[in-house]
């Protein structure tokens, strides 16, 4: 054994561009005992790109990250470190990681970091709004009740919100946005982030077009405004036209919509039931 137990390093990847990679964080690949990776294809990739071999790299992802903590704290306690890598970016955001990491604090090792690439600050920094105050919303809820008050939050949030979304999901999720928040909110959606392909697109919501999706998202959207009056019956039915186009039932299209705008039930309900007899 060694005479120190070794340290959790959370190593920040590129997001796109293998060029990316920090001298720092090749370092630290090169000098782990264990590589928890969350896909072992893209990390060999990596690996190759910066001449490492030799590493042991196991899976940790969102299945195996809890059966993975018993090997990673006995490689610590062997003396050796361990580096956690995601697909893309620094780990633990939006990704796998934070089970590792709370173990290896509450068995008494050390963590520490190397420093890089996160694709919400990337997109942040380029989307020309206000980054003074921001906040980051990771992926919004598949579908539910708790995707509608989640929706609702962010369309009254007054900072800067990033948000990611998968190809599959971007148009859905921005026609969602657009009934919570209105088309005229300014935002921001970039894909690509740092590959050759990359596209940023700006502008009201209602305007964005993502064509046929490819990779993955990253959408920015500008706060709600300081203050505003309140919405008109027309706003309010366009948005329960959404929520029933979208397979609610006609409870569950009020309350979302009255949630999302600070309204009673009963008027939702109502407008809800007139827009039912206009089909």
């Amino acid at each position: 054994m060694r005479e120190r137990a070794g340290s959790l390093v959370l190593v920040a990847t590129p997001i796109g561009n293998l060029g990316d990679l920090s001298p720092r964080a090749a370092q630290a690949l090169a000098g782990a005992a264990l590589i928890c990776a969350e896909d072992t294809r893209r990390v060999a990739k990596l690996l190759r790109h910066a001449g490492i071999t030799a590493v042991r790299v196991v899976v940790a992802n969102e299945h195996t990250e809890r059966e993975r903590i018993p090997d990673v704290l006995d490689t610590l306690a062997d003396g050796g470190d361990v580096a956690l890598v995601s697909d893309a970016g620094t780990p633990g955001i939006s990704d796998p990681g934070e089970r590792i990491v709370r173990a290896v604090l509450d068995a008494g090792h050390a963590v520490t970091t190397v420093p890089g690439p996160v694709a919400a600050v990337a997109a942040l920094v380029v989307s020309g709004l206000s980054t003074a105050r921001f906040v980051f919303e990771g992926f919004v809820p598949r579908s539910g009740t708790e995707r509608a008050r989640r929706l609702a939050a962010i369309a009254a949030e007054p900072r800067t919100v990033v948000l990611y979304e998968a190809p599959h999901r971007i148009a859905r999720t921005i026609a969602d946005l657009v009934a919570a928040c209105g088309p005229d909110r300014q935002v921001v959606v970039a894909r690509e982030l740092t590959k050759l392909y990359e596209e940023v697109q700006r502008g009201p919501l209602g305007e964005i077009d993502v064509g046929t999706p490819r990779g993955e998202y990253v959408i920015v959207l500008s706060g709600a405004p300081p203050s505003h009056e309140p919405p008109d019956d027309d706003t309010i039915r366009q948005a329960l036209r959404h929520e029933l186009g979208q397979g609610a039932g006609t409870k569950e299209a009020a309350a979302a919509v009255a949630e999302r705008y600070g309204i009673p039930k009963r008027t939702a309900y109502s407008l809800a039931v007139g827009t039912l007899k206009e089909r």
